[in-house]
């Protein structure tokens, strides 16, 4: 049966973490995120999975952190204040090892903000959002295409590393309306979770060292018993004092995702081998400069080159420096809704090899192709 009709993008998210395996959703309605949870409300029961809105942020991250210890395949979703509630139990995920797909629709901020428009002022707090050492695997759709796709591929990460996954939108794309024609879901590549299955007398280690960077995952209510904690831990789950055993921990946790990075990348690139300008942007901003790309190209006042990262972190930048390298390029640009995150990082990466310009644009209108071609006329 054909699923043929507009979406937007909020609307997208939920469909394809249903078509994922997702069966458990908790949330706290927030602009400009609130569509996500409207679905998973209708939706949900429909699929035999469980719905609940909780009192606030914290207790719907935990809610869904507890489920995906049953077994199911969980998300939540928010907006930035939302999100920032929800950091403490980030890092209890983090630390636990939790497979849990976050999902912020980025909005104004810091505070409160502008609770209505659009922003890319959250791309640090999804690698830096909670304290502590600990790894972060962070996807940024630019289209309509990408916040179902993405939302597929964000479930598949986080059952394959076992660790939480976060979804950066934002208001635009969440409130897009697009005609998309979604895939019947038994057609998808998905990753289903492998429980581990102790046998008769023998304990389930949670943590266990010699299994890999990422250990089997347990379930609660499946015949044995074992231990989380938010406190570092030995292979059993128990706190543990032993700097050995806490520095091995920490380091397995990291490299799970820095082991695997060819596994979890993911870029869009766009005239990269006729440009002069190398630009560097992301989500709905990459998909404008896109388009600025190509009505330069039009009318023949210039060549915009576009690097466009869906896989925020790890930021991919072996493949951006292999580009910087080439010789190719007299510049690079960095158009951004937010007033200078993205830019960190291609500066880290450049290493002074090219000048830089940027566009940073905070007003709550969306950085759009005029403003990109205006911009690059002006500084190169």
């Amino acid at each position: 049966m054909s699923r043929q009709r507009v979406y937007n993008g909020n609307e997208l998210i939920s469909l394809a973490a249903l078509d994922a395996g997702c069966r458990f959703y908790a949330g706290y309605p927030i602009t400009p995120s609130s569509e996500i949870m409207e679905v998973m409300s209708k939706e949900m029961p429909k699929v035999g999975g469980g719905f609940i809105q909780m009192e606030d942020e914290i207790a719907s991250i935990g809610a869904a952190i507890g489920a995906a210890w049953t077994g199911a395949k969980s998300m939540t979703a928010s907006s930035g204040p939302g999100i920032s509630l929800k950091a403490e139990h980030i890092g209890f995920a983090c630390i636990t090892e939790t497979p849990l797909v976050i999902v912020n629709i980025m909005r104004g901020g810091p505070s409160t903000g502008f609770p209505t428009a659009t922003s890319q002022s959250d791309l640090m707090q999804a690698r830096w959002g909670t304290h502590g050492d600990h790894p972060a695997i962070a996807l940024i759709p630019g289209t309509a295409h990408e916040m179902y796709y993405e939302t597929i591929r964000a479930f598949n990460l986080a059952e394959q590393f076992r660790t939480p996954v976060i979804i950066l939108g934002d208001e635009m794309l969440g409130h897009l309306n697009t005609m998309l024609d979604l895939p019947d879901p038994a057609t998808l590549d998905l990753v289903e979770r492998k429980l581990a299955q102790p046998k008769p007398g023998e304990k389930y280690r949670p943590f266990a060292m010699d299994q890999g960077d990422v250990p089997p995952m347990g379930a609660y209510f499946r015949g044995y018993r074992f231990h989380l904690t938010g406190l570092n831990s030995n292979e059993y789950g128990y706190p543990t004092i032993d700097p050995d055993m806490i520095q091995a921990q920490q380091e397995r946790m990291m490299n799970k995702v820095a082991n695997h990075t060819d596994e979890i990348l993911k870029n869009d690139t766009f005239n990269l081998e006729n440009a002069d300008i190398l630009t560097v942007a992301v989500g709905s901003t990459g998909s404008a400069v896109k388009q600025a790309s190509k009505d330069m190209k039009a009318e023949g006042s210039g060549n915009l080159g576009v690097f466009r990262p869906i896989t925020l972190w790890p930021f991919p930048e072996k493949d951006l420096d292999a580009l910087i390298g080439s010789g190719k390029y007299k510049g690079l640009f960095v158009p951004e809704a937010n007033l200078g995150q993205l830019v960190l990082e291609v500066e880290r990466i450049n290493r002074g090899r090219l000048p830089i310009q940027t566009l940073q644009k905070v007003n709550g209108f969306p950085v759009t192709p005029g403003d990109i071609v205006e911009r690059v006329k002006e500084v190169f």
